[in-house]
């Protein structure tokens, strides 16, 4: 994770000028900046640069202010044109994607025909809106370059503090060990509602890659987390549970007992594990290797407008 300032925030009404700061701008799910002439349903919605590399720009004497790049977000804390295609930005509620690392100049912006040279083609990257929000300067975010995830708890007697949950650290040491960003970890009751709430406001979102949830699988009457993520669901995908119960049984005949689920809610992978701290281990230690593809194309079409250099 990098931690990111947002030092400036700008906007072009009409293509082919350059852009101004604003005060604040709000950004649309899968469009871009509103009242932005370069918003739409396409891969470039954000255009972002570095403020380091401003600066070296403008060191030689060339005083270009912010936006005259043609960048809507100035980023201070990262070498932006390093980062892979796929990386996830954080600023507040806003969310991006990385879809692009620098761009084909097809015509000589005014910045070029001044300075004899321009640095957006090669060091400016493009972005996605996943989720929306309102965007001020000086704004403290995060780049994520591996995937995010969250890990739900769900106990009636841990939620009361009556039993330690065992099973998060064991989740979060593995991820970690694994290259995965763990964001946040919430301690629920097995209570439906509230686990639906939560898996719709992280996948919604786009607060997470991941999610994994432990607890809450089996046969007893309050063991609810099979079906409340099948009725958030999108898309199922079984083989994940499959593998994990195949490894199981390889320990314990019980392991058939477990009712985990494997989904798909918009751009979020959710899987159901185990309640005890050795089944979380042993399935997770099963499926883990195969995760971070499986992460990788379910945001494929980021991975594909990367090619499109228009």
């Amino acid at each position: 994770m990098i931690k990111i300032v947002l030092k400036e925030v700008c906007i072009s009404e009409k293509k082919g000028t350059a852009k101004h700061p604003a005060e604040t701008v709000r950004l649309t799910e899968d469009w871009g900046i509103d009242g932005d002439a370069h918003a739409g349903k396409w891969h470039r919605q954000i255009s972002l640069l570095a403020k380091e590399e401003i600066d070296a720009f403008n060191a030689s004497g060339a005083g270009v202010k912010f936006g005259e790049f043609g960048e809507n977000l100035v980023i201070e804390g990262c070498d932006l044109k390093a980062l892979p295609v796929g990386s996830v930005i954080e600023l507040g509620s806003v969310v991006l994607m990385v879809t692009q690392i620098g761009k084909e100049c097809h015509n000589s912006c005014e910045i070029r025909k001044r300075m004899g040279s321009c640095i957006m083609p090669t060091n400016g990257i493009f972005a996605r809106v996943l989720s929306g929000g309102d965007l001020v300067s000086e704004m403290e975010g995060q780049i994520y370059t591996e995937p995010r995830v969250r890990i739900i708890c769900l106990s009636d007697k841990a939620s009361r503090g009556e039993r330690e949950d065992a099973s998060t650290p064991v989740i979060r040491k593995l991820c970690e060990d694994a290259g995965f960003a763990v964001t946040g970890e919430v301690l629920l009751p097995d209570d439906a509602e509230l686990l639906k709430k939560e898996l719709v406001r992280i996948a919604d979102g786009s607060l997470a890659d991941l999610i994994l949830t432990t607890g809450g699988t089996g046969l007893s009457e309050r063991d609810i987390t099979p079906e409340t993520t099948i009725q958030i669901a999108d898309k199922r995908v079984p083989g994940i549970a499959e593998a994990m119960r195949a490894e199981s049984l390889k320990v314990t005949p019980r392991a058939m007992l477990s009712r985990g689920e494997s989904v798909i809610r918009k751009k979020t992978l959710i899987i159901n594990l185990p309640g005890s701290p050795k089944a979380c281990r042993e399935n997770l230690e099963a499926i883990l290797p195969a995760l971070p593809h499986g992460i990788e194309t379910l945001k494929g079409a980021a991975y594909e407008c990367a090619a499109e250099k228009r």
